[in-house]
């Protein structure tokens, strides 16, 4: 799997403002801002994202992928 495949499965499963993806096709790091992160924990933000993988997590397609989460305004408060 490249970059763009995993930015376009995660875009296809969540609407996102912003979203990079960087990794070497096993072990992967992403941020992602999202509207509908609003009034979830950290944990449940993952869950989120990781519904939107679905079986790739689990068949190994996807190792390992660390993330950053944020409400579109929790990212503008970080850019500032």
């Amino acid at each position: 799997m490249t970059a763009d495949e995993l930015r376009s499965i995660i875009a296809a499963g969540l609407p996102c403002e912003h979203l990079e993806v960087d990794g070497d096709g096993r072990h992967w790091s992403a941020l992602i801002v999202s509207a509908e992160f609003a009034g979830l924990r950290a944990i449940q933000r993952h869950q989120r994202v990781y519904r939107t993988l679905g079986a790739r997590m689990q068949t190994d397609e996807v190792h390992a992928l660390s993330m950053k989460t944020f409400t579109p305004a929790e990212w503008a408060s970080q850019s500032s």
